[in-house]
């Protein structure tokens, strides 16, 4: 029955973080690439999945070696740091969990036709519902296992309905006609940036995962979370290929809906109304649970009434998109300071692999430390593009 459980919390931390990171942007990302790059996108998705892999393997081991949440770990290696990298954190998944709501707003808007806002609506309750019962984190763990084989389900009916070049994509995938770095940095910061790396790490702390003899099973989750993603990403690719393949224009204010609705007609449609909800939701979900879990340990009172925050935290971003709207100004400035998070997390993360009073006497494989330190440096340089950029639109 115990090894039941903890195969059971493995799964569930692996789909945390995958459904986490499948939400609106990555159903849109995707698309829209496969418009641009064609079946040379395959590649992209290739080389991002193994930057993906690189970083979520080294942060995920150095949070159950060390048996601390990525906040301390920052906080013993200089005062402050960890107060800072929550601030970026929660400022992050805020913002786009105020997106993820949209996102489910838009999905029931598909679906039954009720304004964007009623449905926003709607899918917050649903979210504080997941967290207002007994055992929450394991009601978590079922509903995004749950969301996660629906939608890759829906999207594997999808993508047989597009009939895609298979044999193009898969020799494009090796010898790509152009390659894209914005496209890669794009993928990657959508799979393993802002919080989403953090989402099963914590999760497997939060439910005793940890230490030196958990580490085979926390590289095991680690792996499957990204292999979910994955999964997700290269049937979404080849549905969206088979489309644009047989020459039909996406439309440009919703490309993952023209997708579904080209390869399977009204059926798709809704398939994508389905797919849009659970995408939003379980990003939702996801973005609120590990949010908290980065302010957790500062204050006794958090970590008492933990569940009560996480409500709060869905509350408030459902309550903003209701009322105001998606404020795209503070999304774009917030976009790109999410950039900026996973080369400073990832940093400290391999800084503290190194030091005897946060891992003991654990030794980091050698070539874990180079695959992470070259994504630090390809990540940072990139997210300081996306960061200047983006100011200047603040004041357009």
């Amino acid at each position: 029955m115990k090894q039941q459980s903890t195969r059971s919390l493995l799964l569930g931390a692996a789909f945390l973080m995958a459904t986490s990171a499948i939400g609106p942007g990555f159903l849109t990302q995707t698309t829209h690439f496969t418009e641009q790059l064609a079946a040379s996108f395959g590649f992209v998705i290739l080389i991002s999945i193994i930057i993906d892999i690189g970083a979520q393997l080294n942060i995920w081991r150095i949070i159950a070696i060390s048996e601390k949440p990525a906040q301390d770990i920052a906080n013993s290696l200089l005062p402050g740091l960890g107060v800072l990298l929550s601030l970026l954190i929660v400022a992050g998944g805020l913002a786009f969990n105020i997106g993820n709501i949209a996102g489910a707003g838009l999905g029931t808007n598909v679906l039954f036709g009720i304004s964007p806002e009623m449905g926003a609506l709607f899918s917050g309750i649903v979210a504080v519902a997941v967290f207002l019962v007994r055992e929450a984190g394991k009601v978590m763990d079922r509903f995004a296992q749950t969301a996660g084989f629906i939608m890759i389900a829906l999207t594997i009916f999808v993508m047989f309905s597009a009939q895609p070049p298979v044999g193009e994509a898969v020799a494009k995938t090796v010898a790509p006609d152009t390659i894209d770095f914005l496209a890669i940095i794009t993928l990657v910061g959508g799979t393993v940036g802002g919080y989403i790396t953090f989402a099963g790490g914590h999760r497997l702390l939060d439910a005793g995962v940890k230490g030196k003899e958990s580490l085979g099973q926390v590289t095991k989750s680690s792996v499957s979370a990204i292999g979910i993603a994955s999964i997700m990403r290269i049937f979404l690719f080849l549905a969206a290929l088979g489309v644009v393949s047989s020459g039909v224009s996406l439309d440009p204010s919703n490309p993952p809906a023209s997708v579904f609705q080209a390869a399977a007609g009204n059926i798709g449609y809704k398939i994508f109304g389905i797919i849009m909800w659970a995408a939003a939701v379980t990003s939702v979900v996801g973005a609120a649970y590990t949010s908290v879990s980065f302010i957790r340990t500062f204050s006794k009172t958090i970590d008492r009434y933990h569940k009560w925050f996480i409500v709060g935290f869905i509350v408030i971003s459902t309550a903003v998109f209701v009322t105001i709207g998606r404020p795209v100004k503070v999304l774009i400035l917030v976009g790109s300071l999410n950039g900026l998070i996973l080369p400073i997390a990832l940093g400290v993360m391999l800084i503290a692999a190194y030091k005897t009073k946060i891992v003991g006497d654990y030794k980091h494989p050698l070539w874990l430390t180079i695959f992470g330190a070259i994504i630090v440096v390809a990540m940072a340089y990139m997210g300081g593009v996306s960061l200047i950029e983006g100011i200047p639109q603040l004041f357009k």
